[in-house]
């Protein structure tokens, strides 16, 4: 955070999408399809100087499933961003405290689930599906993202 005049202000860490662009990724959420960049340009009023935009993409899954580990469940038609959501990071950080290596979580609302509007490649997903075994109908769990689901 910054603290200018009493008041804080978070300030968000990014990095290039190309080591010769000047636009960097602040939040790259595969959960729920948003992309948002900053990048310093040319202020209207005054070319001289440089303001920064940022660019929010949101791409909305078509067909997407209110509950996207059961492909019978009815389709999403509400979908929310929370920009304090879409940013925390919830990846534990070690810190030195007086000699004490302690773990630090770096968001908020870690403890809840975050929702996934479409399929994170690198988290896995299964489905129960029934499978007809000498006769009897047994449902058994199918790896819907099978590539994050099994190691190659």
């Amino acid at each position: 955070f910054t603290l200018v005049s009493g008041v804080a202000y978070p300030v968000l860490a990014g990095y290039p999408l190309d080591p010769k662009e000047e636009e960097y990724v602040l939040v790259n959420n595969k959960c729920q399809c948003v992309t948002m960049t900053s990048k310093l340009v040319p202020s209207k009023e005054d070319p001289n100087e440089e303001v920064l935009e940022r660019n929010i993409r949101i791409i909305v899954p078509v067909k997407a499933r209110e509950n996207i580990s059961d492909p019978l469940s009815p389709l999403r038609t509400k979908f929310v961003y929370r920009i304090s959501e879409l940013c925390r990071n919830c990846n534990p950080v070690e810190i030195d405290l007086g000699g004490r290596i302690v773990q630090a979580q770096q968001g908020n609302n870690c403890e809840e689930p975050q929702t996934c509007y479409t399929y994170d490649r690198e988290q896995c997903y299964s489905s129960a599906v029934p499978l007809r075994y000498h006769g009897e109908v047994k449902r058994v769990p199918a790896a819907l993202t099978p590539a994050s689901c099994y190691s190659g």
